[in-house]
């Protein structure tokens, strides 16, 4: 029987022309309203197996596959929370109906929220979804061209220690922690946030962060100074996994209102929790650490990511300049005083 009732919802039982089974819910507890369902299940899987046509699917059907799929990646949790703002746009909506004009309105929506460069974050999800949908699902024969907006060069912002002190006095107690490791680290706030006692070190100093947790999908490997030592030690015993807790529970988020308002309260403007990387990288560089080991402790995958900071260290690079001063006096021999004109000459 291909409609049957279990307690008082419909369910629908057919097997396709082409041999498939499907066995469904038709969610209602009215027969017209399930029979209409069956009927179009019928006619829609008719035309999929006999005339080749792609399946009606939904956003919400794609972006469930798109998190079940992607599980693996570091940004997951970043994707999935993009998706939720998205919901209010696209759910329902079938994927054929997403055309740039609707995408390009919503990018736009986005934009004005936040930025172009946020709005891009959302866009290059949307294209993903959609060119997976196209390429690898088989839902759609093609998805629409989606067009990002122009970035400024990316920005390095980065605040003193001073300013460091007087956002420690502001942060609740449970952040200044988090804060304190990202900075003596240089660790992405997922790596910090999610870092388990199983990926430490104590007695090596060392802790490590695996590759489907890294943004660059390969390990890292962390050297722990002092400062961070310190932080780890005042964390112990209170979470029997995780690192960094409050009031006994793991912290999922540290870019919280509370953060933003300790900000606000310190006086330090436009800046973000990532920021907290580009100062470790920049403290790094004007104290003298090669650009090429910040590279190694950051996992940043090209050199041209981290010259981004080789302005900050004038002073380190003086040494380097002097190198060849006295190769040059050495080519250089005072002129006779009654020589008029100039003081020097080279020598042949």
């Amino acid at each position: 029987m291909s409609l049957f009732k279990r307690g008082s919802t419909w369910w629908i039982d057919i097997t396709t022309p082409g041999g498939k089974r499907i066995r469904c819910s038709a969610r209602t507890t009215s027969k017209i309203q399930a029979q209409e369902f069956h009927d179009k299940l019928r006619s829609d899987s008719w035309r999929q197996d006999q005339l080749g046509d792609k399946p009606n699917r939904t956003w919400d059907e794609a972006a469930l596959k798109w998190l079940t799929e992607t599980t693996h990646k570091a940004t997951h949790e970043e994707d999935k929370r993009k998706i939720r703002w998205l919901q209010q746009h696209f759910s329902g909506k079938l994927l054929q109906t997403l055309d740039r004009d609707l995408v390009a309105k919503i990018g736009a929506l986005k934009a004005s929220e936040a930025s172009p460069a946020t709005a891009n974050r959302y866009l290059a999800l949307i294209r993903a979804i959609l060119r997976r949908a196209v390429q690898d699902w088989e839902w759609l024969d093609r998805a629409p061209r989606i067009k990002l907006y122009r970035e400024a060069k990316r920005r390095v912002r980065w605040i003193t220690p001073e300013q460091v002190k007087v956002l420690l006095n502001e942060l609740p107690k449970h952040q200044v922690d988090v804060v304190l490791f990202a900075l003596a680290t240089g660790l992405r706030q997922s790596n910090v946030v999610n870092l388990e006692w199983s990926q430490i070190d104590l007695e090596r100093q060392v802790a490590w962060i695996y590759a489907d947790q890294a943004k660059g999908q390969r390990d890292i490997h962390v050297s722990l100074g002092t400062a961070a030592m310190d932080v780890l030690k005042r964390q112990l015993n209170k979470h029997p996994t995780r690192v960094f807790t409050y009031q006994g529970k793991p912290i999922g988020w540290a870019n919280t209102q509370a953060w933003r308002q300790a900000l606000a309260r310190a006086g330090i403007e436009n800046f973000r929790w990532h920021d907290l990387r580009h100062t470790w990288a920049s403290w790094h560089v004007q104290r003298g650490t090669p650009l090429n080991v910040i590279q190694e402790m950051g996992a940043w995958e090209s050199e041209s990511m981290v010259r981004r900071y080789a302005h900050l260290a004038p002073a380190h690079l003086r040494k380097h300049a002097e190198v060849l001063t006295e190769v040059l006096n050495g080519t250089i021999t005072p002129q006779s005083s009654n020589d008029e004109g100039a003081s020097t000459r080279l020598t042949p």
